[in-house]
């Protein structure tokens, strides 16, 4: 199998594949390949927003402290293999052809989804390569992720909570928080961000208790003084600043410390040093990504109302310092575009509105609209758009921001 087979051979599942009810399906697939799973340590992590961010944190801690770290992200954002890792190495193609061509041989005719499969090339590979340890994140939800066939992890943790994929996981945090829960296993235990409201912290609490998983507490870590963009944390006297900019990474970076500390106190050697050098140098593509330049540029893939939120208090910060921005904009039909549009154009000085990106991209037009009583707005290809924000920001002063869509962020990222 070469790489267009391989490839062809995984795009010839649905993204979701037949509807499920259970996690049979999934177990069917790993028990077809042999369950390598079973024969894995992990750390499962799911959650609405700061997945991505908080995993590369506990992954590079566990790099940096000599443990052969698989990582399993979702979606891809540049191509396909940067979902699947080892350290800060992505499956090569010769390894990815390999493996599909066995689970090929093995999966039969059954109507398996694209994540499915996906997750089935990175067990094999993680098994193949000996990973002392896989950070891995769910897809959507937790309770019916097809990752949570994983058997009782090292640790579970939640991240921030809020709607998205309400028509799968349920209308209410309440609902989707009860979802999420639904990774954490008996004799396990469960690390929670600390910005989730308390009905949250009580339907994760009452699950560890139902299952016998231990519910670990926060890490001793507070705020330190304005960081600017960014969002530093104290933790037993020492100063440690993300590397990526926003509030929001303050509680990703607290969530992740605490999850490393617990790691060490089950006996893992991950020193306070290496936590804090993870911190400061781990940085995750299209999650508000800083890109200095000549003007600056930020690109974003936040695409829930929860998340474009995260961005837009960073954009009311830089608007204190009176920087202009100018934003470049495209969102997909399935999020709730009109409100993550109207946040945004809030704050910004100019919208450019995009589409063409995925097949379901809101029209171009429609996102102008929705943002033309807010600031002024224009719209028209990627390449224009970002063409005339960027002049626009060197001749102000100002800041191009990317953002409303993982896969706009994708195509602009691949662009430059």
């Amino acid at each position: 199998m070469n790489y267009t087979e391989c490839m062809d051979f995984i795009g010839s599942y649905s993204k979701s594949g037949g509807r499920i009810t259970d996690l049979s399906r999934a177990r069917e697939l790993m028990d077809s390949i042999g369950n390598p799973e079973k024969r894995l340590k992990f750390v499962h992590i799911a959650g609405t927003n700061g997945k991505g961010s908080t995993l590369e944190y506990i992954a590079d801690a566990l790099r940096l402290s000599g443990y052969k770290t698989g990582k399993f992200t979702s979606p891809f954002v540049l191509r396909y293999t940067d979902r699947i890792r080892i350290d800060n190495d992505e499956i090569d193609e010769r390894s990815l052809c390999e493996i599909a061509q066995t689970v090929k041989e093995h999966v039969g005719d059954r109507e398996y989804s694209q994540f499915e499969i996906t997750m089935a090339i990175a067990m094999l590979w993680y098994e193949r390569e000996k990973c002392d340890v896989v950070v891995l994140e769910t897809g959507i939800g937790g309770l019916l992720d097809s990752t949570n066939v994983i058997p009782p992890p090292l640790l579970s943790v939640i991240t921030s909570i809020s709607l998205d994929h309400t028509a799968i996981l349920g209308d209410t945090v309440e609902k989707i928080a009860a979802q999420k829960a639904g990774i954490i296993k008996s004799g396990s235990a469960v690390v929670l961000s600390e910005d989730n409201p308390d009905s949250v912290r009580k339907i994760v609490r009452d699950t560890a208790e139902k299952v016998g998983a231990e519910y670990v507490e926060k890490a001793d870590c507070t705020p330190a003084a304005d960081g600017g963009l960014f969002s530093p944390l104290v933790y037993k006297g020492v100063k440690y600043t993300p590397a990526m900019p926003g509030l929001h990474q303050y509680y990703n970076a607290v969530t992740a410390l605490t999850a490393c500390v617990y790691l060490r106190q089950k006996g893992f050697d991950i020193s306070d040093e290496n936590i804090g050098k993870a911190i400061e140098t781990t940085q995750v593509k299209a999650r508000v990504q800083y890109i200095d330049g000549k003007p600056p540029v930020i690109v974003d893939g936040g695409h829930n109302p929860a998340g474009v939120g995260m961005l837009s208090l960073m954009l009311m910060y830089l608007s204190t310092r009176r920087k202009k921005i100018y934003a470049v904009m495209g969102m997909v039909d399935s999020k709730d575009y009109v409100e993550c549009v109207r946040t945004i154009a809030g704050n910004c000085d100019k919208l450019f509105a995009v589409d063409g990106f995925a097949p379901n991209a809101v029209k171009a037009a429609d996102i102008a609209e929705t943002a033309d009583f807010l600031t002024e707005t224009e719209y028209g290809t990627l390449t224009e758009c970002v063409e005339k924000a960027k002049a626009l920001a060197l001749e102000n002063d100002g800041i191009v921001v990317v953002c409303g869509s993982l896969y706009l962020a994708s195509e602009y990222l691949n662009m430059i």
